[in-house]
Parts: C-alpha cells; sequence; structure tokens
C-alpha cells in the first residue's frame, strides 16, 4: 500500500498530512537536518515518513532528505511531578499541618490547592495508577509488589496496553526521567538477570536515579543509576539519599538545559521520604526539635492543625473530627513519661524528615526557575501516595523490618536503648500511630484502609505560572491519581496512543483536571463523579458525593493473624454524604438501607470492570506467596565466583524451610577472614563468615537478637569445606494457603561443621516468618551496604581466602494429605 503525504506550508510552518492522518506541524525545511515534526500520537512510536529527496545513481545528481526530528506540540510546558512517600493530608503546613513545608507553600501560593485528591491507600498501586491513568487493578497492582500474586489485577505486572506516561512523552518528544522510589518494577524482576522491561528505563523513562522497592535506608540505600547499582555514598560520612537525589536531578536539569534548552522535560520527582525508616540529618532534627511542636502530644496536635486548617478553608467551616479512638490508640494523657520522652522523639525525627525531603524538592523547583523556564512548567506536587503510616504500631519502632516479621510491639524500655540514636544509620525506624493518626486530621485512620479518607486523602498543590492565574486558589472537585496521566495530555496537546509498540492500548481510565485550571471553574461540578477504592479486602465505592465504606475490621499493625475469608460478603456497610460531611464523620447506612444497596451494586460493577476480584483480606500471609522470580522451582544453589546485589526477591530464600550451605574454601598460609555469604543487613539478615581465621554462622534477628555458630579453631592453610546445617521444625509457608500461620516462623536446628566434623549445635526457638531486610541484597565474596553484626566487622569486609564453590540446597517442607485435611477443617471451623 502507498503512503500518501501532502505538505502545507503557512506562515513559515510546514505541516505534513500523510495517508489519512491528522495534519502534524513540521518546523523549519522539510528534510533538512533542523527541520522537527509534532506527530498525531495515535501511534507510536511514530511512523516513518516517506523519504522525501530524489535519488539518482550518483550521489552528486541526488538530494539528501532527513526525517524530521519529533518534538511536542508548540506550547507543551516542561512537567515536574512529585509525589512523597506516606505522608497524611495533615502533615504539610500548606493543609494546615505544624511542619513547614515551604516548597509545598510555594507551589500552592503560585497556583492551586486541591481538597479532594486521593489515592489507593498503598504505594506501589497509588504509583502504578499516578504513571498509567488506570486504577490499579487495572494496572496490575492491587497490592505492592512485595505481595504480588497469580491474578491480573494483582500480579504486579503493568500489562503492554497500558503505556506509562513516561514512554507517552517521550515518543513525543520530551527528555523524561524519573528520580527516586521504583515501587512499580515487580520484586521478581529486579535483579542484574533483568528482564528491565518493567525497570523505569523499560517504561519510557530514559533516565533514572533511585531504589528499586518499597522502601531504602537513606543513609546507605540500595541505589541505581539507569540499571547499574551505584555507591555514592562509599567514602562520604553524613551523605543521605535526599540530599543526593536532588543534587543528581539538579545536575541532570542543568545538563539537558545546556545540552537542547528547547526541548521540554518531565521528571517524575518521587524521594523515599517520607517512609520509613525515616532518615533526616541531624541538622533538621536539631531544627525540628528547637521548635517543640509536639510536646502536648496527639489530641493536641490534631486540634491545632484542624483549627489551621479551618483557617486556611482547606476543609469546610462546618466540617468535624471523629472522637479520638481510645479504644486503639491510648490518650495522651494515659502515657508514662518514658513513653511521651520516646513518642516525642519518634515524631520530631518523622517532622525532620518531612521538613528536609520538602525542602529538597524545593531546591529542584528553584533550578528550573534559575533555568528561566518555570512560567512553562506545570508543577504537580501530591503530598503522600497514601495517609501515614501507622506499621509502627500503638508503641512505634527503632527497626520497621521487626514489623514486617509480626514484632511490632517492641516495650518502650526496649525501644529506649535506640533514643540516642533515632534516626540515624543505626536505626530503620517508625513511629507510634498515635501520630499517624494526629496527621491524617480530620480524617480517621491511616494508610492502607482504603474505605477511609485518612488512607486515601491527599494534599495536592499545582502551579504554572505562565497559565494559571488563580495564584493561591482552592480548588474542592473530587480527583484521583489516575486524573493525573489525561489532565498532563490534555495541557501538553498530546493525545493518549492507540497502539504502541503495534499494541492496542486500553482506555485511560481517569479524567483530566485541567479544567479547574481556569479561575471560572472553580466552583464548576465534579467531573470524576465514580470511583472504587480496596485494599487488601477494606472496600468502598464513591459516587456523586456519597461514600459507601467498609467498617474497618483491622488495624493496619494487625498483618499476622487470619484474614477474612469472605471480604467481599463478610462486612459491614458505613454510608456518608462527603458533600455535607467532608470528613467522614456521620455513617447514615441505618437510615438509608435503598442507597447503600444501591451503591454496593456500583462497587461490584467496578470491581468486575478493573480485575478487582478475587477480593483477598490477606496481608503478610501475601509477603512470602509464591511468585515467577529466579529461583522459582529450584531447591539447589551453586556458585563459583564473588557477586553482590542479587535483590531479595530474586535470591535463594531461606526462611520457613531447612538447607544446608557448603562452602569451599582455600585458607592462604597468612590465614583468612571475610564475608563468604550474606542476605540482609542489620536490621535483619544472616552471615557466614570467617572471623579471626575461624568459620561463623550467624542469624541477626530483627536487630533485637542475634544468634552465632562459631568454630573452635582456627583453619589452617589449605583447602577446607565448611557446611552449615539447619533443620526445620515447622510445617512451613504452604499452610498459609489455609488462613494459618502456624508453619511460619518455627524453630529448628543448626550445625556448623568443618571438614565433615561437627564444630558446633545449637536449637534456634524461633526464626524470621517473613522477611530479611529487603533494601539489602545477598552477596558472596563480601558485604554491600549494612552488616549484619557490627561487632564483628565492617562491610565490605571481603573474603580473603579463595572461594572454590558455594552450594545451596534448600528442602522446603510439604504438608501432607493428613496436614491438609487438618488445615482445612480448622478453616471451615474458623469460618
Amino acid at each position: 500500500m502507498k503512503l500518501r503525504y501532502l505538505v502545507i506550508v503557512t506562515a513559515g510552518v510546514l505541516s505534513l498530512q500523510v495517508g489519512s492522518a491528522s495534519a502534524q506541524q513540521v518546523n523549519g525545511t522539510l528534510g533538512s537536518p533542523s527541520a522537527t515534526m509534532s506527530i498525531d500520537g495515535k501511534q507510536l512510536p511514530a511512523p516513518d515518513l516517506p523519504f522525501g529527496g530524489v535519488i539518482k545513481d550518483g550521489a552528486l545528481q541526488s538530494a539528501p532528505w532527513w526525517e524530521p526530528r519529533v518534538v511536542p506540540p508548540r506550547g507543551a510546558p516542561n512537567i515536574l511531578l512529585i509525589m512523597t512517600d506516606d505522608s497524611g493530608y495533615g502533615v504539610p503546613s500548606t493543609f494546615g499541618g505544624v511542619i513547614p513545608t515551604p516548597a509545598l507553600d510555594r507551589v500552592a501560593a503560585d497556583g492551586l490547592r486541591y481538597t479532594q485528591m486521593h489515592s489507593t491507600a498503598l504505594c506501589s498501586p497509588t504509583r502504578a495508577a499516578l504513571i498509567t491513568g488506570r486504577n490499579h487493578h487495572s494496572a496490575g497492582f492491587g497490592v505492592i509488589s512485595e505481595q504480588s500474586t497469580g491474578y491480573p489485577g494483582y500480579n504486579s505486572i503493568i500489562g503492554k496496553d497500558k503505556a506509562t506516561i513516561g514512554r507517552i512523552l517521550k515518543d513525543n518528544g520530551y527528555a523524561t526521567s524519573w528520580f527516586g522510589k521504583d515501587h512499580n518494577t515487580p520484586a521478581f524482576a529486579a535483579s542484574q538477570a533483568g528482564p528491565f522491561d518493567l525497570w523505569p528505563t523499560g517504561m519510557g523513562f530514559e533516565y533514572f536515579y533511585g531504589f528499586v522497592g518499597g522502601d531504602a535506608n537513606q543513609w546507605q540505600p540500595n541505589l541505581f543509576r539507569n540499571t547499574t547499582q551505584i555507591y555514592p555514598f562509599e567514602g562520604k560520612p553524613g551523605w543521605n539519599l535526599i540530599t543526593g537525589m536532588a543534587d543528581d536531578a539538579i545536575d541532570y536539569l542543568n545538563r539537558m538545559n545546556q545540552i537542547q534548552p528547547d526541548k521540554p522535560f518531565f521528571l517524575h520527582y518521587v524521594p523515599g521520604g517520607v517512609h520509613a525508616p525515616h532518615h533526616p540529618t541531624k541538622e533538621w532534627v536539631d531544627k525540628i526539635h528547637a521548635m517543640h511542636l509536639f510536646d502536648d502530644g496527639w489530641e493536641k496536635l490534631r486540634e491545632r492543625i484542624f483549627a489551621n486548617q479551618k483557617r486556611l478553608g482547606v476543609v469546610p467551616q462546618d466540617a468535624q473530627m471523629a472522637p479520638w479512638p481510645s479504644d486503639l490508640l491510648k490518650p495522651w494523657n494515659q502515657t508514662t513519661d518514658e513513653e511521651k520522652k520516646l513518642f516525642i522523639k519518634q515524631a520530631e525525627v518523622f517532622a525532620a524528615y518531612v521538613a528536609y525531603t520538602d525542602d529538597s524538592i524545593g531546591r529542584v523547583i528553584q533550578a528550573v526557575d534559575d533555568m528561566g523556564k518555570l512560567d512553562n512548567t506545570l508543577v504537580i506536587y501530591i503530598n503522600g501516595d497514601n495517609g501515614t503510616s501507622a506499621e509502627g504500631g500503638p508503641l512505634g519502632t527503632p527497626n520497621e523490618v521487626a514489623f514486617f516479621n509480626g514484632l511490632n510491639k517492641l516495650p518502650v524500655d526496649v525501644q529506649m536503648k535506640w533514643y540516642d540514636v533515632w534516626g540515624t544509620e543505626m536505626t530503620y525506624n517508625h513511629m507510634s500511630a498515635g501520630w499517624s493518626w494526629a496527621f491524617d486530621t480530620p480524617f480517621s485512620w491511616f494508610k492502607q484502609i482504603a474505605s477511609h479518607l485518612g488512607g486515601v486523602r491527599q494534599g495536592m498543590a499545582i502551579s504554572w505560572p505562565g497559565h494559571i492565574t488563580d495564584k493561591g486558589g482552592i480548588r474542592n472537585q473530587f480527583a484521583h491519581v489516575i486524573d493525573v496521566v489525561p489532565t498532563i495530555l490534555e495541557v501538553s496537546g498530546i493525545p493518549a496512543p492507540e497502539t504502541v509498540d503495534g499494541i492496542n492500548q486500553s482506555p485511560i481510565e481517569g479524567t483530566s483536571f485541567a479544567y479547574t485550571f481556569d479561575a471560572k471553574n472553580a466552583d464548576a461540578p465534579t467531573r470524576h463523579t465514580t470511583q472504587y477504592f480496596e485494599m487488601m479486602g477494606d472496600h468502598a465505592i464513591y459516587k456523586d458525593g456519597w461514600l459507601l465504606s467498609t467498617k474497618v475490621k483491622r488495624a493496619p499493625w494487625d498483618a499476622f493473624g487470619p484474614a477474612n475469608p469472605d471480604p467481599l460478603n463478610n462486612v459491614e456497610w458505613e454510608l456518608y454524604d462527603l458533600n455535607t460531611d467532608y470528613s467522614q464523620t456521620k455513617d447514615l447506612a441505618a437510615a438509608n438501607p435503598q442507597k447503600v444497596e444501591e451503591l454496593k451494586k456500583v462497587f461490584y460493577a467496578e470491581a468486575q470492570k478493573y480485575n478487582v476480584l478475587p477480593l483477598d483480606a490477606s496481608v503478610a500471609a501475601r509477603i512470602v506467596a509464591p511468585r515467577p522470580n529466579i529461583t522459582a522451582g529450584r531447591t539447589e544453589f551453586v556458585y563459583t565466583t564473588p557477586m553482590v546485589g542479587l535483590p531479595q526477591g530474586d535470591s535463594p530464600g531461606l526462611l520457613n524451610a531447612s538447607y544446608t550451605v557448603t562452602a569451599e574454601i582455600e585458607m592462604p598460609a597468612t590465614g583468612g577472614d571475610g564475608m563468604i555469604l550474606t542476605s540482609g543487613g542489620r536490621f535483619g539478615g544472616y552471615g557466614f563468615y570467617i572471623l579471626n581465621g575461624k568459620p561463623v554462622w550467624l542469624w541477626n534477628l530483627v536487630d533485637l537478637k542475634r544468634q552465632k555458630w562459631e568454630g573452635t579453631d582456627v583453619l589452617s592453610p589449605g583447602k577446607h569445606t565448611v557446611v552449615f546445617d539447619f533443620k526445620y521444625d515447622g510445617l512451613g509457608a504452604g499452610t498459609l494457603a489455609f488462613n494459618n500461620f502456624d508453619g511460619v516462623g518455627k524453630g529448628g536446628t543448626g550445625t556448623l561443621s568443618v571438614d565433615g566434623k561437627v564444630v558446633a549445635t545449637q536449637v534456634m526457638e524461633h526464626t524470621l516468618p517473613m522477611i530479611l531486610q529487603w533494601d539489602e541484597s545477598f552477596d558472596i565474596g563480601s558485604d554491600t551496604l549494612t552488616g549484619v553484626n557490627d561487632a564483628d566487622y565492617q562491610p565490605p569486609f571481603p573474603l580473603t581466602a579463595k572461594l572454590g564453590k558455594l552450594t545451596l540446597n534448600v528442602n522446603r517442607p510439604q504438608l501432607s494429605d493428613a496436614d491438609k485435611k487438618r488445615l482445612e477443617e480448622a478453616m471451615l471451623t474458623k469460618d
């Protein structure tokens, strides 16, 4: 088939029409090296144009012709898309909080504040929705990637029919980049074996600087530039990712501006702040401590925030707050002096992390201003990807990894051992849920809870100085993170593609809120009228101002018991009219049974439409669910050379199993030390190493206890076979399929032997049931990031002996037919 094309010359601008496609704008002389062209965007990448030159037998008789470079439509803005982590509506000063956030204040003062922006209640799902414009289940992210299961709405795989905003803008001529947290690469595809198609660079972001996974130690992060692991903190005491990331983003922007100043940029800036661990610098901790923001406790804090919100107009004057949940969280006047001291420290470190993160964001915004590009830069700054996290539990914790292993109520006297180093590299800290409830003011509940606004209501500010003239305005229209992509496409003049790489694209599911930029539409009716919410069985449906919500059955820290077996039907319903009840305080379900039934049907229809089914209320159980990682189905792993950086999701798992680790080494004549094998780090993991010439196996039980097996004699020069064998006493993770945790975290017996001779045997009463420190890696021959036992060594602790072969044999318990029958009967009895 021959393509027809037509070149149209108007006012020095050439337009090119190919076939039946709409007119495409060409700038410059068509065919010249300097010509550029915007495309209709329906097909990505854009099809090649037919050669427009002349070809004869000789070059001197011919005319060359160059394909125009693709550029965005004229006037398309730069885009700075910012989102912080685990931060509720009442955290920033912009929305009434007591923590100073001048960068967010600046965006709001130059533009608009939105009082009804919504997330999904959890990290990965919100981020998938944000970059695809589709609901989180549509994008495969019904839960975080570390909890993925084998259903379309939950497999943590963004389908090829859902091109990200990065890919769309890149193919339309933008420079695209991603800085910070990438929680949308499947945990089972995060190793250096790839595949890399679901890393940022494979999803349309040409440059990536950040970490892969749910959280990261900000002092020693598991950090990547594109797909290569980097260690910029080595030899730099006090280095912190929040600063390092802003530095790299500013450097990137300046490079792009110098190389090609007329090329618009799309920069996706998503720091790990303020997800646990809360790791601000001492400078910011000192600043916040001097302000004494939290000395009066969480209830007084809540009252101050609420008063500020009414003063600022970001909640209605007639809004109410629900009573303090005394049955869930201890009132401040019932806490002991020691508890008060610890809790205030926790909040100050969190607040310092908020202020520090916002300050670094402000530096990036200022860099755009310094380049003279802020007037045509659309800045979207969303405070939080969900409500404030309560995963520290009622008491907080010095080690978040302990929470993910079911240890979420560490006594205060135990936690006080870390008081002086709270927030430093010696902690993986989180705060009391009492603060989390206050930081979600005026709403109730927190992160993970999709049915209540404390889990899903985010503050958002948007500026576009050359275009939004209603500076300081407030917008109350309902919006959801899926609305960001269609908004960006509308303001840039770029349509959603019909096909990408030959694959038909599913429809964008969000609704542009660009109409709210116009001052005359300040009070225009909401265009996004229906939205479902669901997270780990907890769910709700919004329609035309009404919100039908399930009653919360599980606090976020109660993640390790049996799950609701029928989360679709075994629920209690609450009904709220958000048109008159902004903060979701007046349950109208009893008085409006017909509305309840009507909205239940709407939820079910939305659930069927967007891959929400099957509903699953399990939390921790899904952390150890089987996934198609590169270790699946294998029981033996052999390594012959040093290797570092293999992430937890792609490395051999030893939890809830029997295993044998065999190291064949050759000791030098001068003796040898160093790491043979380690996985995890300071806050949870294991190490197999030689210390002072003696073999050691050590389990770090979330920094609360370390259990060590150590040889009695120094290894002589020459070849040795060192073996650690562990016999697990439990039934294994298979019991979780029956809503039963009895098979995990059980004890066992470990035996260390050298050349066939037993040198140490110990019983472990309990093992870690769920995870090691997940931002650390599986390393052979040395130890990256943090070590499992600071008292024995400091990383990298390279192995000075010669490694011949390292073999891991893993024997996972298999449930017998009798076991299955018993567990099934027990599950039915509980139901």
